[in-house]
């Protein structure tokens, strides 16, 4: 299998804030739930249906974007998929995605507030609205061309 590769680009809201905890080797590694909108499944009312990810950052990036990354915020994360298999009580087995995050970009929340900062420190430009108008706060020498 020399011709195989695994990536996997993700944009959605946390589920919940990420829990930073260490490996029994001393490892930092953060959690978090990921939800990511689905077109392609509606619901009774023919609103898109949700994908849920879980989601693995691992070491320094772990320690350092923890903070940051909080219920409602809205991330892109690119890394490696997985599918974790397990037994409930009942004895039906389960399935749960999850993505070990090479990369994690900070877009923002629902309530507009921006990120741009990655664990990469990428800086995200601002963006324009649907009209085409710049943000108010943009000065004409932040354009960069």
């Amino acid at each position: 299998m020399a011709n195989s590769y695994n990536k996997i680009i993700l944009v959605g809201n946390l589920g919940r804030d990420a829990e930073l905890r260490a490996t029994p080797q001393g490892k930092q590694v953060a959690s978090a739930s990921l939800a990511v909108e689905d077109p392609t499944k509606k619901d009774d009312r023919g609103k898109a249906g949700t994908e849920w990810y879980r989601v693995k950052i691992w070491g320094r990036q772990a320690e350092t974007l923890s903070p940051y990354l909080l219920k409602g915020k809205t991330i892109l994360v690119e890394g490696r998929l997985s599918i974790q298999t397990w037994t409930d009580r009942e004895g039906h087995n389960r399935y749960t995605p999850e993505v070990s995050a090479d990369r994690i970009v900070l877009l923002g929340s629902p309530g507009g507030g921006g990120g741009g900062y990655s664990a990469q420190q990428t800086r995200e430009t601002p963006a324009v609205d649907e009209l085409g108008q710049a943000p108010d706060d943009m000065n004409a020498d932040d354009i960069p061309f």
